[in-house]
């Protein structure tokens, strides 16, 4: 696999507002375990191997356990996850998918977010799963090869 065109060398300025999202997203109140959880689940939806792999080794490099990184696909089965972290994985899963359900992002699961998270720290769960979208649909857009982000 070959990727199509490097965005970051031909739009550095949108990648560079890219990165201050990533920065907003690192300095909010998200747990920061929360947060590549989330982006790991929304790169696998989206079947995204650039991501998928960024985000596995970065969590994994943050201290996640293996048992919990091999069981993200499936965390509705796994004991693995606390109450928090699935609400913020469903959300990050009626988010990503919008057009394949008829209703978008069910008041169900809004409101057991927003039942562990305060509204600041929902808004910033909001953002991370918006802007892991972005980079999954650049990523996957221009065929940006798995594991090619370590060998820069």
């Amino acid at each position: 696999m070959k990727a199509r065109m490097n965005v970051v060398e031909l739009a550095p300025e949108a990648y560079k507002a890219m990165l201050g999202l990533e920065r907003f997203l690192h300095s909010s109140t998200l747990p920061g375990s929360t947060l590549e959880l989330v982006k790991l689940r929304a790169s696998q939806i989206n079947g995204c191997g650039f991501c998928v792999d960024m985000h596995s080794h970065e969590a994994k490099k943050a201290g996640e356990s293996d048992e919990r990184l091999f069981a993200v696909a499936a965390w509705r089965e796994a004991p693995y996850f606390t109450d928090a972290e699935r609400a913020a994985l469903a959300l990050t899963e009626e988010a990503t998918r919008l057009a394949d359900r008829g209703e978008a992002v069910p008041d169900a699961v809004w409101e057991e977010a927003a039942r562990h998270y305060d509204e600041e720290t929902l808004a910033a769960l909001v953002v991370a799963i918006a802007t892991i979208n972005a980079w999954n649909r650049i990523s996957v857009t221009t065929r940006m090869v798995a594991g090619s982000y370590r060998q820069a």
